[in-house]
């Protein structure tokens, strides 16, 4: 059987130099889900885990929060280091269980400054609707 040695072509580099920059670009922006539970986290004090994030963001936004949907996105925050997690013990109680708190890391806080700043920048000169009448 031939073996071909693998002699690198344009693509590869194209390929890894694009997967470089998608890494660069979701580490400095956040999208608006990963905002949303960094704010959510940040609010909570010490007190962030799963249920008290969803109401949180419920609350905030009147919206319906899934649970895996939550938690998909913490699990994305905690692989990029924008959160720390820590297990409680369980409560002391029959069937009490453990809690997964979060916590924003310094580089969550940058994350999200980079994203206020971002988007104060945008929306200073947007006029208010009601300013623009009914026409527009």
């Amino acid at each position: 059987m031939k073996h071909r040695s693998h002699k690198p072509r344009i693509y590869d580099h194209v390929f890894w130099f694009t997967e470089d920059i998608k890494q660069e670009v979701s580490m400095k922006w956040l999208s608006r889900k990963e905002e949303l539970l960094l704010l959510s986290i940040w609010k909570l004090q010490g007190n962030a885990y799963g249920v008290t994030i969803r109401r949180q963001l419920a609350k905030t936004t009147d919206k319906y929060w899934s649970i895996g949907a939550i938690y998909d996105v913490l699990d994305r925050l905690a692989r990029k280091g924008l959160v720390t997690t820590k297990i409680t013990s369980p409560l002391p109680e029959r069937g009490g269980r453990s809690k997964r708190m979060y916590q924003v890391t310094n580089k969550g806080f940058k994350a999200l400054d980079t994203v206020r700043q971002i988007q104060t920048a945008m929306w200073a000169d947007l006029p208010k609707a009601s300013v623009l009448g009914e026409e527009a």
